[in-house]
């Protein structure tokens, strides 16, 4: 089958940084599904293992977390899923990723695919939309259900990938009021198209910004990029006793400066269950399923910016640097070989 990889931590403008190759088809065990792949979306986490990870020598790894396509072939203790199923899903960072013809995941992790969406429009939402859901739900305690909720959550880092989705769950399913930032034109409006009720610019002084929209306090923030920058100002924003969630790599944070309002700092990462084989790993399964519900019924879109042709080297390279330059808004997806 074809697959796109990389023998060593290069930087994406050198000619062997993603590579086509050709490697058997895997065969399923297990609760395992084998999935044929017709899209695959790329996101920061792509980047950063290329760049940090490399594979042992003689061996190509294969990168991507996040695919559409259908099921091809099944392990013996599958129960959820049969050969012409429609799926999407985020897959393992332990295990060869998304970017082959063919994948292996378990099917606790998967999810039906949207009706209403193509493979592309698919491919762009399961590790984002889970990464939006745990940190949302599990890590920063939203409350679900419309009821009137008198805080703020302030998500910093807006149009990106993750920024997308929150958006859209924290107004659609909560009772928050959601202040997104955002520092162009471009993604100061895709953020008030997805439902944040005001936008602030995250290059500009953000406390003064954030007293001049006269907004519930902000007793929730997502971190989801240029955590070393902000956090000051954030630990500043953040109301006493509130929760600060982060889904990036700061290096040097002073978490202290939480300590006199009793805040509390929450990581979020989609991969610990799958990683950990967590008693609730299933629950990525029902997520996505109710993500897909939510799609076919209109309450969320897809966060599909641009495609970037059919799954290849060549193309994922251009991804990869797309994602790199910090220019891009939603998400980016490939499909077909």
């Amino acid at each position: 089958m074809k697959a796109v990889g990389y023998t060593a931590s290069l930087p994406i403008d050198a000619l062997e940084a993603l590579i086509d190759f050709e490697t058997a088809r895997p065969e399923p065990t297990g609760r395992d599904i084998r999935v044929a792949v017709k899209a695959v979306s790329v996101n920061p986490v792509d980047t950063k293992v290329r760049k940090r990870a490399a594979p042992p020598a003689g061996e190509t790894k294969i990168l991507g977390y996040d695919a559409a396509g259908i099921v091809d072939a099944v392990g013996p203790d599958v129960t959820m899923f049969k050969p012409g199923d429609e799926v999407f899903y985020a897959g393992s960072i332990l295990r060869q990723g998304t970017n082959s013809e063919f994948h292996l995941v378990d099917e606790r992790i998967v999810g039906r695919k949207p009706k209403t969406l193509s493979f592309a429009q698919a491919a762009a939402l399961p590790l984002t939309s889970i990464t939006a859901w745990e940190l949302l739900f599990d890590r920063l305690g939203a409350l679900p259900g419309r009821s009137v909720d008198p805080r703020s959550l302030l998500i910093v880092g807006g149009a990106g990938g993750v920024g997308s989705i929150l958006i859209q769950l924290a107004r659609r399913l909560t009772g928050l009021t959601v202040i997104a930032t955002a520092s162009r034109p471009q993604t100061v409006k895709w953020c008030h198209e997805l439902g944040a009720h005001a936008v602030i610019d995250h290059s500009k002084p953000m406390k003064e910004q954030i007293k001049a929209l006269t907004l519930p306090p902000v007793a929730l923030i997502a971190s989801l990029t240029g955590t070393d920058d902000h956090f000051p100002v954030l630990a500043d924003i953040l109301a006493p006793q509130g929760k600060i969630g982060l889904i990036d790599d700061p290096v040097s944070v002073n978490f202290s400066l939480l300590k006199g309002k009793a805040a509390s700092l929450h990581w979020e990462s989609m991969f610990t269950r799958s990683s950990f084989q967590t008693a609730d790993m299933i629950g990525q399964h029902h997520l996505l399923n109710d993500v897909a519900d939510m799609i076919d019924k209109g309450v969320l879109r897809t966060t599909l910016d641009q495609t970037c042709g059919t799954i290849n080297a060549a193309n994922l390279k251009r991804a990869h640097a797309l994602i790199e330059s910090g220019k891009s808004v939603g998400k980016i997806v490939l499909e077909g070989w």
